[in-house]
């Protein structure tokens, strides 16, 4: 049985910045993601332990009733130590600007953003938004108030 993917049309605006870069696209049939491609101009080194703001070249108008989130790149982060500092960050659908992505470099090297490289994912993804409501008590679980590690390592 094949399943099906919903798809929703998404409008992006390329900024002069984003200028020869290719298209942000999904790499194979069953990616959840697609690339955000870095579009600064110049080389951008993150020394370790730091972060650097990394500018896409990207406007989106999101559809309401769902969000566009930035995720790390599994590769970088295996291979370079580096990854999404806000992860996931969430791109509203009432924002206009352009997307950058706060990038942390937890490896023991610099690591150097070039124009063009793919840095991290964008993943549209449905939310429900919660009417919150004040009450005395909350119903009882078995879990109850255990937190981290209740259930042991």
């Amino acid at each position: 049985m094949e399943r099906i993917i919903s798809m929703l049309d998404v409008k992006i605006e390329l900024l002069p910045s984003y200028g020869d870069l290719p298209l942000p696209s999904y790499q194979t049939e069953g990616a959840a993601g697609f690339d955000f491609f870095a579009a600064n101009e110049e080389k951008i080194v993150i020394n370790p332990g730091k972060t650097a703001m990394i500018p896409t070249g990207l406007r989106f108008a999101v559809p309401q009733g769902t969000e566009l989130q930035v995720r790390p790149r599994s590769g970088l982060a295996a291979k370079k130590g580096v990854s999404v500092l806000n992860a996931p960050g969430t791109i509203d659908s009432d924002y206009r600007g352009e997307v950058k992505i706060i990038l942390i470099n937890l490896g023991e090297e610099d690591f150097i953003v070039e124009r063009g490289m793919r840095i991290a994912q964008g993943i549209l993804a449905p939310y429900f938004r919660g009417i919150l409501q004040v009450c005395d008590s909350l119903d009882a679980t078995e879990r109850g108030e255990g937190g981290f590690g209740h259930t042991g390592m």
